[in-house]
């Protein structure tokens, strides 16, 4: 076994072990378990506010849901990883560019917080926090992006990005392009 494989390995025995200790938690339960050994995407289609343009992106941190409009009163929702609570924010922006395999550089303040990080990550690289699929937002350094750790879709962990399942990540980029609107909220949203 070569040493990335020891070393995803040992990272998917701490995330099983992490997430089997919180499923009593409200920030995982069996059905993020399921998702994570067995995920094939985990999008569906819901009513949504009539009120809201087809096309555009509503992030909803107190649902951890994203939504993408497709047609009045209608959304693909897709569950989330939020930002922790030092992270939060709110606002409406737009998806500036869009990136396949993104290479990922941790910011300053993210080397202090942590300094066995990485410099650098390439894309491609299946240790890449920013997964397969990377929709860049405004000129921020947030992302709506996918992950190297499904497990913690559903959590409160983000240092502000949006991370979502790859095969969710990928389902989206397709349908979306450079300019969508994205509202990120903390509003929660109910079913219509």
């Amino acid at each position: 076994m070569s040493f990335l494989q020891s070393l995803r390995s040992a990272v998917v025995v701490a995330a099983l072990s992490t997430t089997l200790t919180s499923l009593g938690s409200a920030s995982a339960s069996a059905q993020d378990l399921f998702d994570f050994l067995w995920s094939g995407g985990s999008q569906s289609s819901v009513a949504f506010s009539p009120k809201y343009t087809p096309g555009q992106i509503i992030v909803s941190f107190g649902d951890r849901k994203l939504y993408h409009i497709y047609a009045r009163g209608e959304a693909t929702s897709y569950p989330i990883a939020v930002p922790r609570k030092q992270s939060r924010w709110s606002g409406v922006t737009r998806v500036s560019q869009k990136k396949v395999n993104p290479g990922w550089t941790p910011t300053a303040s993210m080397r202090r917080e942590n300094p066995k990080l990485p410099a650098h990550v390439p894309g491609g690289h299946p240790l890449n926090p920013l997964g397969k699929r990377a929709l860049y937002l405004g000129s921020s350094l947030y992302r709506i992006h996918g992950t190297d750790a499904p497990w913690t879709i559903g959590s409160a962990v983000s240092k502000g990005c949006i991370r979502m399942y790859n095969e969710d990540v990928a389902h989206l980029y397709s349908r979306v392009g450079v300019g969508t609107k994205v509202t990120v909220t903390w509003k929660k949203f109910t079913s219509y």
